[in-house]
């Protein structure tokens, strides 16, 4: 539990919540229970679609950027250094006078943060638990040249922000993906897990495409996207790709799925996009999708298509192609190049 680090520090008395005290969980994770600040007033903000639609079917107030004012700001640290301090300078802002406390595993660099965060304000506390650390302080402008600078051009002028996926410039798969597509491409087909934008723009200069849909759960890289692809071809939703969209809809789909949802790779992710692809197509529809080289999709590929191939020659990646998607009762016929 993300909060269990906050919650062991109000039953040890070592900050205190009054009732009806105003608290904002900044980013906090799917698995967080927020019944621990019952009586207070809660406002959660998260940017990323399936979580933020978790909190607000608890009632919560949810938003993808809080302003505050708050009595106490909980920052669950994520991955990104850079976001991790612009997070801190918001939360500073939201909470003026008030608590701002920081909360994060040891893989994902409180320590470091601790280091940073005391050459800048007085903590006035810290505990360990859980194989992280929780630490506050009162917030005042310490952090406020860290705020997260809006998104920005990188390499080859695309635009991003720190924190969402590859900010610094094309991740290498997507470019490997992208050398392995055909030209071919024909009618309306999605961008699945589209990030901020590569490969919908390449996309759309492929003569035969029509339309894409550009599926999303990061908000942060949605609004990149939005700044990177402006034809009118193109629909962006802020959206889980793993659920998104009606059904047979589709001619084709792509997708460089992610595998990680923390440190740790989980494949399961990457299985469910495929599911959600082999759903969303028409049933003469095709898949194309890169993956790591030691991920094993291949079972979830033969129990979703009839034919599944490998087209790419990249010794890092897989560039897997998928057609004929079936329903599970479809006897799975599976090919490889």
């Amino acid at each position: 539990m993300t909060l269990a680090r906050f919650a062991h520090g109000l039953q040890t008395g070592a900050f205190d919540l009054p009732d009806q005290s105003r608290v904002v969980l900044m980013e906090p994770g799917i698995d967080s229970d927020p019944g621990l600040l019952h009586g207070c007033d809660v406002t959660v903000q998260h940017n990323v679609k399936p979580a933020f639609d978790h909190f607000a079917a608890m009632g919560l107030e949810t938003t993808t950027h809080a302003t505050g004012p708050a009595d106490i700001v909980h920052v669950t640290l994520p991955r990104s250094r850079e976001l991790a301090r612009g997070l801190i300078a918001q939360a500073e802002q939201a909470a003026p006078g008030g608590l701002v406390l920081v909360d994060g595993a040891k893989t994902d660099g409180i320590d470091a943060m601790l280091k940073f965060a005391r050459s800048r304000v007085t903590l006035e506390g810290q505990l360990a638990k859980a194989h992280g650390k929780l630490f506050w302080f009162h917030a005042g402008t310490a952090f406020a040249d860290c705020a997260l600078p809006a998104p920005a051009p990188v390499a080859d002028g695309w635009i991003t922000q720190p924190g969402v996926f590859s900010a610094d410039g094309p991740d290498p798969g997507s470019v490997a993906l992208l050398d392995g597509l055909p030209k071919s491409l024909k009618g309306q087909g999605a961008d699945l897990g589209g990030g901020w934008g590569f490969l919908t723009r390449h996309l759309l200069e492929i003569p035969g495409v029509t339309g894409i849909d550009l599926v999303e759960a990061d908000h942060r890289a949605l609004a990149c996207a939005e700044h990177n692809v402006t034809d009118p071809r193109v629909t962006f939703h802020w959206a889980d790709a793993t659920s998104w969209g009606p059904r047979g809809t589709l001619d084709w789909v792509v997708m460089n799925p992610p595998f990680h949802t923390s440190r740790t790779p989980d494949t399961a992710l990457g299985q469910a996009f495929i599911r959600a692809a082999a759903r969303l197509l028409r049933p003469k529809g095709t898949l194309f999708m890169v993956a790591n080289r030691h991920l094993p999709y291949e079972t979830t590929l033969a129990n979703s298509f009839g034919t599944v191939q490998d087209r790419g020659d990249d010794p890092r990646f897989k560039i897997l192609q998928a057609d004929q998607p079936r329903t599970p009762d479809t006897p799975a016929r599976t090919r490889r190049r």
